[in-house]
């Protein structure tokens, strides 16, 4: 039996416009670091790949609680009740990938990656 996708269609529909993601992480000190929609990348088994050039207090907070939270949306794609707009909240817990068959994926698409943000999704709910 197949496990329930996380990630609705409209999600995806999402990602394919541009708009900003925030991403946060407390473990040592609160912090928000952002990168574009463009740049996830989502595997088969529904986790975030993001490359990942800075990030450092981020990678700090994730040795400490693994935690974090995403938000991200896009004016370009309608909403609930044909709102102009729709966001997500992405729940998950973070890893840093630095080498292998993904790490070798995503530096080919984006060359000023020195690490890929991976995110474990455990919830995502849609916000407008």
């Amino acid at each position: 039996m197949s496990e329930k996708k996380k990630l609705s269609e409209k999600f995806y529909e999402v990602i394919d416009h541009e708009g900003v993601v925030s991403i946060t992480s407390w473990g040592v000190v609160p912090h928000v670091v952002n990168t574009w929609n463009s740049f996830l990348v989502i595997t088969e088994d529904e986790r975030i790949l993001i490359p990942a050039y800075g990030f450092r207090k981020t990678e700090k907070n994730i040795k400490v609680n693994n935690e974090v939270k995403l938000t991200l949306g896009s004016k370009d794609v309608e909403g609930y009740k044909n709102y102009p707009g729709t966001g997500f909240l992405i729940e998950g817990t973070a890893a840093y990938i630095e080498s292998g068959e993904e790490y070798d994926f995503m530096k080919e698409k984006f060359s000023f990656l020195s690490r890929v943000f991976e995110v474990t999704v455990t919830k995502a709910k849609q916000m407008l």
